[in-house]
């Protein structure tokens, strides 16, 4: 998601070796000038991040610390925009939020995603309204993602959006609702319709907040849109979509800086848990390669219950990990979101991160192997993988259209894998965890000791 960016910054600071060194300065400050504007950058926000950087690299002393720590506080600097971050509550509920954006910028699919944090992680009634009449499959597609994330839904596609408006802020009231999330009408360009009938809605609904959805793919283009956007509706926070396919994310440097209105969220990812809150010294540590543990502590405290937990720690510690276990877990990491998003927020880890790509743990043909395996024990089997003897092995192997073979290669990797847990749960544990990294970093395998 910030690949490229990350690898200008350590590329820029690589360039200073020795204390004093103002040709080394130079050299680093000009390559990171061409780095950011290849990263769709605006020139402008380029110019003021390389001046100040230079000037506080100076006043400092020129040497590597200096200029990560002028570089950081700066990036910091343009990331931070005057406003809310992250989602902010009405005093008095429910809260409404207008979905604004233009035509194709993933605004229905964000505001399911914003509607599913709001319910699974800050455990809220949420509210969505399919204002959005212009577009023939916008109504069904909120129909079917509302359905999915398990939210209510007020859908009319006979009534006008300001009647829809109207019914939803009713239905939110009466319904003790405590957000309510409208989703508006795009274009494929801006025209005077448009905002028209944006004006009205936003005269009806009166919300709290307006969201501006932009395609982080259309580069500058989005800050145009959202400039425009502010000017004519009054936006108060910018939602960047589609920034997982965004390789270059310059974008997101110049956005709020430019706008004056502060990045809320970026879309990480295509699944439902997929939307993270940008918060600016926690993506500047991010783009600087350090991860971003007390994101990543929220995203997990948020959808893993802490009784849970304990006991399945407890478990790993007794090597009674089972197949139960296993699902639990396995239905746990889906509300993550994807690996790479999560990857990304572990310190060192952004490399491997690039390396996962896409990968996706639920939908991958070992994983439907394993659930259909699963699938076709028995409760007590499931309990006790010690139960499997060859007559129950070839059983399964049946039930779940597998061969034996590879029925035996799952049940080794599993046990593997929970004796692995257990030596790791135990102590010394993190020792040995560091090991493994080291050695995956140097392409070499697990460490042959862990594997006994």
């Amino acid at each position: 998601m910030f690949d490229t960016l990350t690898d200008s910054f350590k590329n820029a600071i690589n360039k200073i070796r020795f204390h004093d060194d103002e040709k080394a300065l130079k050299k680093a400050l000009g390559e990171l000038k061409k780095s950011l504007l290849k990263s769709d950058v605006h020139h402008k926000v380029v110019k003021e991040l390389i001046a100040n950087v230079e000037k506080d690299v100076k006043k400092a002393g020129v040497g590597k610390d200096n200029f990560l720590k002028a570089l950081s506080k700066n990036l910091t600097d343009i990331l931070t925009a005057q406003g809310n971050q992250g989602f902010l509550f009405a005093s008095k509920p429910p809260t409404v939020v207008l979905m604004t954006g233009l035509q194709g910028s993933g605004k229905t699919t964000t505001t399911g995603k914003l509607a599913y944090m709001l319910k699974e992680n800050k455990k809220k009634k949420v509210l969505v309204a399919a204002a959005d009449l212009q577009r023939l499959a916008a109504v069904e597609q909120l129909r079917q993602i509302t359905e999915q994330i398990g939210v209510d839904l007020v859908a009319n596609e006979e009534a006008t959006p300001e009647e829809i408006v109207k019914e939803a802020l009713k239905k939110a009231k009466d319904g003790l609702y405590d957000v309510l999330l409208i989703d508006t009408a795009g274009r494929l360009a801006i025209d005077d319709e448009l905002m028209d009938e944006l004006e009205k809605i936003r005269d009806i609904a009166n919300p709290d907040e307006i969201f501006y959805v932009a395609d982080a793919m259309t580069g500058i283009d989005a800050v145009r849109t959202a400039q425009t956007f502010k000017d004519k509706i009054g936006i108060t926070g910018v939602i960047l979509s589609k920034y997982d396919a965004d390789s270059k994310g310059g974008v997101a440097l110049g956005i709020a800086h430019q706008v004056g209105v502060p990045l809320r969220f970026i879309g990480s990812g295509e699944k439902m848990p997929d939307l993270e809150v940008f918060i600016p010294d926690r993506i500047v540590s991010r783009l600087m390669g350090a991860g971003d543990i007390e994101g990543l502590i929220e995203k997990t405290s948020a959808v893993i219950d802490e009784k849970t937990a304990k006991k399945m720690s407890k478990k790993i510690k007794k090597g009674q990990f089972n197949f139960n276990d296993f699902l639990e877990q396995m239905e746990q990491m889906k509300k993550l979101g994807s690996m790479k998003s999560i990857m990304s927020m572990i310190p060192g880890m952004s490399g491997m991160a690039k390396q996962i790509g896409d990968l996706d743990l639920e939908n991958s043909k070992e994983m439907k192997q394993i659930r259909a395996m699963i699938q076709s024990m028995t409760p007590k089997e499931r309990e006790n993988p010690d139960l499997l003897n060859n007559t129950r092995k070839r059983r399964i192997a049946a039930g779940a259209g597998l061969d034996q073979m590879q029925v035996n290669r799952v049940l080794k990797q599993f046990k593997n894998a929970a004796k692995m847990a257990k030596r790791l749960s135990g102590k010394g544990g993190m020792k040995q965890m560091q090991e493994i990294m080291k050695q995956m970093k140097g392409g070499g395998g697990v460490p042959p000791g862990l594997m006994r």
